[in-house]
Order: C-alpha cells, then sequence, then structure tokens
C-alpha cells in the first residue's frame, strides 16, 4: 500500500510565507514526478506546481516567481515554498505523486489529504 502525507498548512498573514511538506511512503518502487494542486471553496481543483524526478519543474502562472516545488528524491518527499502569500492562495493544498509499486507496474497516480493555507488579516 500506498500513503501520501501532507504537512505544514496554517494561517498566515499576507505577505507572509509558508512550507507545505508531502511524503509518499510504503510499497514505492519508483516515483516519476510529484505535484501541488490546490481547491478554494466553490472553486475546481487547479495544478500549482509539479516536479519530476530529474527536476523539471512546473508552475501555474498565478504562484510564479512566489512559490517554490523541490524535491528529496531519496526520501520521496516533495516540498512547496510559498513567498509573497495572497489572500487568493487560500485554499486546500493537496499532493501527488505518480509511481509504481513494482518495475513491471503501470504508474498511477496517489494523492493526499489535503492541507488547509489560510492567508487572511
Amino acid at each position: 500500500q500506498v500513503q501520501v502525507v501532507e504537512s505544514g498548512g496554517g494561517l498566515v498573514l499576507p505577505g507572509g510565507s509558508l512550507r507545505l511538506s508531502c511524503a509518499a511512503s510504503g510499497s514505492i518502487f519508483s516515483i516519476s514526478a510529484m505535484g501541488w494542486y490546490r481547491q478554494a471553496p466553490g472553486k475546481q481543483r487547479e495544478l500549482v506546481a509539479t516536479i519530476t524526478s530529474s527536476g523539471s519543474t512546473n508552475y501555474v502562472d498565478s504562484v510564479k516567481n512566489r512559490f517554490t516545488i523541490s524535491m528529496e528524491n531519496a526520501k520521496n518527499t516533495v516540498y512547496l515554498q510559498m513567498n509573497s502569500l495572497k489572500p487568493e492562495d487560500t485554499a486546500v493544498y493537496y499532493c501527488n505523486a505518480d509511481l509504481r509499486t513494482a518495475w513491471y507496474s503501470k504508474y498511477q497516480t496517489y494523492w493526499g489529504q489535503g492541507t488547509q493555507v489560510t492567508v487572511s488579516s
């Protein structure tokens, strides 16, 4: 079995910073990519940032130059450093991992339960 667990959410003032962490554990053979998504109340879930195991990154335009995604391959862990936070960044942030559990299995996407980020004065 595979578990994906996020941590690091909370309440922060506008202009502040938070660092989210996400660890994948269990029967993991290899991970090809991990990513962060978010869902605000009444809105669809949207991609925030992704990173491949080789280090290629992708960001939604609204977070470029404010958020940084990084990955520790040895720990199957991805981070999201969020700076200059704005009220519109308020959402539940979800992590996912594209991984396979054996050399012969296909890659599948596993999701965490989410962590709340609230940006408010």
